[in-house]
């Protein structure tokens, strides 16, 4: 990932909490960021999403059974499963997009190796009651 940023590839990172990746450090990971958003579910997505992965020109999509922690990737098979059809990609963007969006309550990973938290009060949203209401919505249509 410190080679893709340092080629100019934005990168946007969404953990849970654990994180050894150094963000935001000139000259070694100046275009990465890193956000953590807790909230009412515990659990989360394991979505890849790269721009011009697909066929060079639309996103290649992905989803893990596992976080690419060491405990989850030595001496077990952990798969990632390509998302092809337009439908389930432009859901995953949907879901990616609550949970990049400027205006929600996250904490942010400094070059320092600190987090803090981004919150602006009653005007910060948050990303799984958002994620939540639309899946609702949707399923109810």
């Amino acid at each position: 990932m410190y080679e893709a940023s340092n080629a100019g590839v934005k990168i946007e990172l969404i953990v849970r909490g654990i994180c050894c990746l150094r963000a935001g450090v000139p000259g070694m990971s100046e275009n990465i960021t890193v956000r953590s958003i807790l909230g009412r579910y515990l659990e989360h997505s394991r979505i890849y999403r790269f721009a011009h992965g697909f066929d060079n020109q639309s996103p290649l999509h992905l989803i893990g059974s596992a976080d690419l922690m060491g405990r989850n990737l030595d001496g077990r098979v952990e798969v990632l499963v390509p998302l092809t059809h337009p439908k389930h990609r432009a859901w995953l963007d949907k879901v990616i997009g609550f949970l990049i969006a400027e205006d929600v309550s996250h904490f942010a990973l400094g070059s320092d190796n600190s987090w803090s938290k981004v919150s602006d009060g009653e005007r910060m949203g948050d990303a799984q009651q958002s994620l939540h209401e639309w899946v609702v919505a949707t399923q109810l249509r």
